[in-house]
């Protein structure tokens, strides 16, 4: 199983949380990082963000990004999205 953990932050406080669970092996690392976060997208109701190439540089190197408000195209009313593998297939 693949899953990921969505957490929206404003002023160091957790305000919405997802947890994000991809269960098919059919579909390569890539597919499932951005279904799980097309799914956070919807869940959040947020425009889809940009990944800058610092975003992905942390993500290959830690399975983990934030995305701020320089990755929407939309105003957000929040400081950040973390987006965070918590589970990988084996």
């Amino acid at each position: 199983m693949f899953r990921v953990w969505g957490r929206i932050i404003k002023d160091n406080h957790l305000i919405r949380d997802h947890v994000v669970c991809i269960d098919t092996r059919d579909l390569r690392r890539t597919q499932k990082v951005y279904a799980a976060l097309d799914e956070l997208c919807y869940e959040f109701d947020l425009s889809k963000p940009v990944w800058l190439k610092s975003n992905q540089d942390d993500f290959i190197r830690h399975a983990r990004t934030r995305f701020t408000v320089d990755n929407f195209i939309d105003t957000i009313n929040f400081d950040y999205l973390d987006f965070y593998v918590i589970e990988e297939d084996e």
